[in-house]
């Protein structure tokens, strides 16, 4: 039996986390969670799985919440989700909160030796140097659960990292892969919330329609696999059914497929370096498919994943910079505050504004986080 903790349970990567749990109950126990503001749907979460802690966003639904279940213990704010991720009875911190707010937490979980299932891409590129650094100082596995990451991850059990040569990303191209920039011009959110092939959240989803998602998992790649940018690709694959590659330099491809189930690279990390069956996911059948396409990436096209492998490769605070400004543009798309396209207007703007801080302290990152918000906001 493993404990497990959960930061962002009420999620996309959080329920669908908790669905393993339900059908593995005498494999994994949920002891902790944060939850933002779903309270409904976290009442649901507390009867059924009946966690020690509970970390709200709010000290008055912390109150409230206390009121109604006098035998759990629940904390609020940055510290509560701190203390969700420290706790003591849990040996694995699944990390699926949205942006750079699973920073610190994960810091916190690291230094208290706790295994880190890693969904929270802000963390790895606002801060990768240092959450590598404390990970190998403490002797802690960070598994990933993004599934491209989880493919990589995969294909290398086994291998030798001397051997690599290049890591391919795939990635479906989300909402609008088939328009071209003219046509984004005038595009609504309801039509970037409608991804052809995956179930995920609405911030999520927009980054999927940029591009910039695929470009934070770029920069994600490079810190969990020790990999320079000049050795990751990305690859345009429709079907999402090949969720990464690894070349070796015999020429070699390893690949990991299955069908688009985030519940599937979750249950690995939760259940690694074993492999339990996942009975409600629908099985790959390759013949039934027939073809499988891909094509090459338009950083052109896609401005946002050419930004984020400039960003990386400068290194230092540019990383920040970009998850900060994308974070703001995508939430004042979402408020329909501005237009598509402008979204990667506001992080290039931001960019090409900020002088670059190496090896940055945690301080440092956070200042830098706060100041591109302020920016990003300035231009709105």
């Amino acid at each position: 039996m493993k404990n497990i903790s959960i930061l962002g349970a009420t999620g996309s990567i959080g329920t669908q986390t908790l669905d393993i749990l339900r059908e593995h109950p005498e494999e994994f126990k949920l002891v902790a969670m944060s939850v933002g503001r779903n309270l409904e749907l976290a009442r649901k979460m507390i009867n059924e799985f009946k966690p020690e802690l509970v970390s709200v966003q709010d000290h008055k639904d912390c109150q409230s919440l206390k009121a109604e279940y006098p035998n759990t213990k629940f904390t609020f704010g940055l510290e509560g989700l701190v203390e969700t991720a420290v706790y003591d009875k849990a040996e694995i911190l699944v990390n699926a909160v949205l942006g750079s707010v699973g920073l610190k937490p994960t810091l916190q979980a690291i230094e208290s030796g706790k295994i880190i299932a890693i969904a929270n891409k802000e963390t790895l590129v606002t801060a990768g140097h240092l959450v590598m650094e404390a990970a190998k100082k403490n002797g802690v596995t960070l598994l990933p659960v993004d599934s491209e990451h989880s493919a990589i991850f995969q294909c290398l059990q086994g291998e030798n990292d001397k051997t690599i040569d290049r890591l391919i990303l795939t990635a479906s191209g989300g909402s609008f892969r088939d328009r071209t920039r003219a046509d984004l011009e005038t595009v609504t959110v309801k039509e970037a919330l409608n991804h052809p092939n995956w179930s995920m959240g609405a911030k999520i989803t927009i980054d999927s329609a940029t591009m910039m998602n695929k470009g934070l998992e770029v920069i994600e790649a490079h810190w969990l696999f020790n990999m320079p940018y000049e050795k990751i690709d990305v690859i345009l694959h429709k079907e999402s059914i090949i969720h990464s590659m690894v070349e070796f330099h015999d020429s070699s491809i390893i690949a990991q497929l299955g069908t688009p189930d985030m519940r599937v690279p979750i249950q690995y990390a939760l259940s690694y370096p074993d492999r339990l069956p996942l009975n409600s996911s629908n099985r790959l059948d390759l013949a039934k498919i027939g073809k499988l396409h891909f094509q090459e990436m338009d950083l052109d096209r896609f401005r946002c994943l050419q930004l984020a492998f400039e960003a990386g490769k400068k290194g230092g605070t540019m990383p920040t910079v970009l998850n900060a400004a994308n974070e703001v543009a995508v939430s004042a798309f979402l408020k329909g505050k501005i237009r598509f396209l402008q979204i990667e207007d506001l992080i290039e703007k931001a960019l090409s504004e900020h002088q670059s801080i190496d090896n940055p302290s945690l301080s440092i990152i956070q200042e830098v986080d706060s100041e591109t918000r302020q920016f990003v906001h300035s231009l709105l």
